[in-house]
C-alpha cells in the first residue's frame, strides 16, 4: 500500500510535532507533501521523504509563508495523489483541499478549522485588505472541506467547530503523546539540584500573547509566598520578565529530561488559555502531577475534576489566585493523574487509527 501525509508547513517547531512524528513512526515509508519545507528549523523532519513547492526555494517565503495566504490553495491543488492508496492530511489550514482520485482515500486529522478564518477571524482579519483576502480563502475552504472522505478531530472542542463551521461530523481522536520519556527518565535530581525553589507550579508554553502568561505572572505577583516556574521562550519574554517578581523563575528552553523533572518536582501545572488539545498537561499528568487549568477547550477532554485537577471558570488573575487557595486545601493522587494521563499514550492513539482505517483501506501493513 502507497501512502502519502500531508501538512500544511514543516517550516517551524509547534505544538503538532508528537503528531507528526507518530504518523512517521506508523508509516516510516510514507511520503510527506508539504507547502513549505525548512529542515533546518525542523531537523527531525531531515530523513524524511519531503515533497514541498517552489516556495521552500525562496527565503522570504520559506520563512514568512503568513504573508501570502492566497497561494497556499494553488499549492495543495498542485499536487499529483494518483498513485496513492491513502492520503492522509494533518493540520489546521490549507492541506485538507488536495485532491485525490476516487479510488484514493483521503483521511483528514483535523488539528482545528482555520482559525483566522473563523473563531478567530476578528482578532485577524483586521483591515480591509486582509477581510477581502479571509473572503477568497473562506470561501475555498468550505469547498475544501468537502474533499476528505472522512475527518478526524483532536477533541471534543475541534468536533463541534468541525460541525459549526463545515456542517461534518467527525470522530473524535486525541492526539498522540509519547509517554516513554516519562517511565524512562528518574527523578533522582532534586529542585535544588535544578536550581528550582523548593515549591513551584509550572508552565510550560511558547510566550505569546493569546497563551496569557502575562495573567498568571499577574497572579503570581499577588501570591508572593508562592513561585512560578516559566518554562518557554518567545516574543512575550522580555515583557513578562519586566512584569514579574522575584517568585517568578524563567527556566527558557530546556532538554526533554530537564522538562520531565520540572513536571515531577511541581505542586501543580497552570493552564491560562483555551487550548484546542493540550499536550503539556497530559504530560504533567503523566509525572503525577494535577492541573489547573480555564476549564474550557482541550482541557474539559483532559483534566478529571477533582481527581487530576481542577477546571475553573474564568481566566482572569482572580479566578486563577482563588484556583490556587482552593488548590492547597486539596490533595490528588499521582497515581490517578498518571493513569488519566495513560490513556493518551501513542500505542492507543496507534491501535484506534488502525481500526478507523480498517473498513476503507486494505492493507495488511497498518
Amino acid at each position: 500500500m502507497k501512502v502519502a501525509l500531508v501538512y500544511d508547513r514543516l517550516n517551524k517547531l509547534g505544538g503538532a510535532e508528537q503528531v507528526l512524528l507518530a504518523f512517521h513512526k506508523l508509516f516510516p515509508q510514507a511520503d510527506w507533501y508539504t507547502s513549505v519545507w525548512d529542515p533546518a528549523r525542523t531537523p527531525f523532519t531531515r530523513n524524511w521523504r519531503v515533497h514541498s513547492s517552489w516556495l521552500s526555494h525562496v527565503p522570504l517565503l520559506r520563512t514568512h509563508h503568513e504573508w501570502f495566504p492566497f497561494l497556499m490553495p494553488f499549492i495543495f491543488e498542485a499536487y499529483d495523489f494518483s498513485s496513492y492508496d491513502l492520503v492522509i492530511s494533518i493540520g489546521s489550514a490549507e492541506c485538507k483541499g488536495i485532491i485525490t482520485d476516487p479510488s484514493t482515500f483521503h483521511l483528514h486529522y483535523c488539528l482545528t478549522p482555520t482559525r483566522y478564518l473563523y473563531s478567530h477571524a476578528s482578532e485577524y482579519l483586521t483591515n480591509p485588505l486582509y477581510r477581502f483576502v479571509g473572503r477568497y480563502l473562506r470561501a475555498w475552504d468550505q469547498v475544501a472541506a468537502t474533499r476528505p472522505d472522512l475527518m478526524l478531530a483532536i477533541s471534543t472542542q475541534v468536533k463541534k467547530r468541525i460541525k459549526k463551521y463545515y456542517n461534518r461530523e467527525a470522530a473524535i481522536l486525541f492526539p498522540p503523546v509519547d509517554t516513554q520519556k516519562f517511565t524512562s527518565i528518574n527523578s533522582s535530581l532534586t529542585s535544588s539540584i535544578l536550581h528550582l525553589p523548593s515549591s513551584y507550579f509550572l508552565v510550560v508554553s511558547r510566550l505569546v500573547p493569546y497563551k496569557r502568561i502575562d495573567t498568571l505572572v499577574r497572579v503570581f505577583n499577588q501570591l508572593p509566598k508562592d513561585n512560578l516556574v516559566i518554562v518557554g521562550i518567545g516574543s512575550e519574554l522580555r515583557k513578562l520578565r519586566t512584569l514579574a517578581h522575584s517568585n517568578i523563575h524563567f527556566a527558557g528552553l530546556v532538554d526533554d529530561q530537564t522538562l520531565v523533572r520540572y513536571y515531577q518536582h511541581c505542586q501543580a501545572y497552570l493552564q491560562a488559555n483555551e487550548e484546542d488539545f493540550g499536550l503539556s498537561m497530559v504530560e504533567a499528568g503523566l509525572a503525577g502531577r494535577p492541573v489547573i487549568a480555564y476549564g474550557v477547550g482541550g482541557a474539559c477532554d483532559i483534566v478529571v475534576p477533582g481527581v487530576t485537577g481542577l477546571l475553573i471558570p474564568g481566566n482572569d488573575v482572580q479566578s486563577f489566585i482563588s484556583a490556587v487557595d482552593k488548590f492547597r486545601s486539596l490533595s490528588f493522587d499521582s497515581g490517578a493523574c498518571r493513569k488519566n494521563a495513560l490513556s493518551f499514550a501513542r500505542e492507543i492513539w496507534q491501535a484506534k487509527l488502525k481500526q478507523v482505517l480498517k473498513p476503507y483501506v486494505q492493507a495488511t501493513t497498518i
